[in-house]
């Protein structure tokens, strides 16, 4: 198959790194070959997590700027600062509920506005989801499941060549058995927004 590049950004603890492992596994399930890259430095400090994933016949998991096909924001500040990995046909999807650092909380920086940072996605982007994920992750139960309401919505778009059952059945073998009924809410919370 032609491949699909994906990057997923968020900050440490948002659940980046679960949401891409069920993501693998659902392809491979599915016969989809993936490659998958993480980058979590600072994470443990509430920095930035971004992880790489090619479906399909590549060599190689880098994502020049511009290469990106799907993109999946967890925070909107995140989002602008990958934005030079998408291009005009980029299919984007952001939580727009901010998680604003340290440094914005103590007056030494400043969060930008959430309505020029999804105008700017909307420009840059061939199209863009944009809505409050968390609120539906805590409808499912706990904000916690923000990382499984964008994961549905990404299966939503249909770009990828992978079904909601496999992903349902990722959920149930990657998720510890107390979380896997409300992971598997919000992941059709997620999936229902982005029709």
């Amino acid at each position: 198959m032609e491949p699909k590049r994906l990057i997923i950004v968020a900050v440490g603890g948002q659940g980046n790194l679960l949401a891409s492992h069920v993501l693998g596994e659902a392809a491979l399930m599915s016969g989809v070959p993936v490659r998958m890259s993480e980058i979590h430095g600072m994470a443990q400090r509430g920095g930035v997590v971004e992880s790489a994933l090619v479906f399909g016949d590549a060599k190689s998991t880098i994502i020049s700027d511009g290469e990106a096909d799907l993109f999946v924001s967890f925070e909107p500040c995140e989002a602008l600062r990958a934005l030079k990995k998408c291009n005009a046909n980029t299919v984007a999807i952001t939580n727009t509920r901010p998680l604003p650092p340290f440094t914005a909380f103590i007056g030494r920086g400043t969060y930008p506005d959430v309505e020029t940072v999804t105008e700017t996605l909307r420009n840059k982007t061939g199209r863009l989801i944009a809505f409050d994920a968390t609120t539906l992750a805590e409808e499912a139960g706990n904000p916690m499941c923000l990382n499984m309401v964008l994961l549905g919505t990404l299966i939503g778009t249909g770009v990828l060549p992978i079904t909601a059952d496999s992903i349902r059945e990722a959920i149930r073998t990657r998720t510890k058995a107390d979380f896997v009924e409300m992971n598997l809410a919000a992941f059709e919370k997620g999936f229902a927004r982005a029709a």
